[in-house]
Parts: C-alpha cells; structure tokens; sequence
C-alpha cells in the first residue's frame, strides 16, 4: 500500500504533475508525453517511475511501446489524490496550455511522432512560438 509521503512526495514536482494530469483521462505513450514535456526520454521515464511507484499511474508494454494511465482500481488514498488533482489542476496555466498542446499531440499518430523523435525532425506541435525538437535540449 501507498503511503501518504511516496504520494506527496510524487506530486511535489511540477513536471511529474503534467504527467500525472496528462495520463488522468487518457492512456498516453511515452512519446506523446515526451513530446508535452521539453525533457530527455530518460527524464521523462525517472518521472514516470516516481508516479508509477506512489501507485498514482499503471504502465504497461506493448511490443517496445509503453504506455501509461490511472490506476483502474485505484485505493481510496490514490482516489483521493487523483480526484485532488482533477478538482484543481484546470485552474494552473501551465496545465490549461498542456491540454491545447496534448490536443495537437493526440492528431498525431504515435506510430509517426516516435519516428519523428528519432530522426530528430521537427513535430508540427507548437510551444512558445517555436517547434518542439523532442528530446533535444534546448
């Protein structure tokens, strides 16, 4: 069982909690989060296992693919937390423009965004008036 410091400690940092809210209403591949978040695959994964780990996220592998959502039978402190996050991440900015850019995302195939992400071409995903250049920092 998850206790109350691994949850706490999971949503403490603002980019496992665009993750987490990423994942709240959809499965999403590592790709497609990648492509939200401006950080390193291997930064995005560490981020992933934390959330993984506090119970707030399931993944599972499909092929070389994988993908994470909530929790289908969540506990009632996990159920707690998520319905915390829900209740209040709309009201962030940051969040607010996530779901734009997640809709931009979503258009592409994850199949074409990896591949994208490997040939480390541009995405016709916009943020801050420039294109994404996944896994590139910048």
């Amino acid at each position: 069982m998850t206790d109350l410091p691994t949850i706490a400690h999971a949503l403490s940092d603002t980019t496992r909690l665009r993750l987490l809210i990423a994942c709240l209403d959809k499965e999403r591949c590592v790709c497609q989060l990648v492509e939200l978040i401006d950080l390193s695959n291997a930064s995005i994964s560490k981020h992933l296992a934390v959330l993984r780990s506090a119970g707030l996220l399931e993944s599972r592998k499909e092929g070389r693919w994988v993908h994470y959502r909530i929790p289908d039978s969540p506990t009632p402190i996990i159920s707690d937390a998520l319905q915390m996050v829900r209740d209040h991440a709309m009201r962030d900015e940051q969040i607010r423009a996530d779901q734009q850019t997640l809709a931009q995302i979503d258009a592409i195939d994850p199949c074409d965004l990896a591949r994208m992400q490997r040939e480390g071409c541009c995405t016709p995903v916009q943020k801050n008036q420039a294109p994404i250049h996944s896994g590139v920092s910048r």
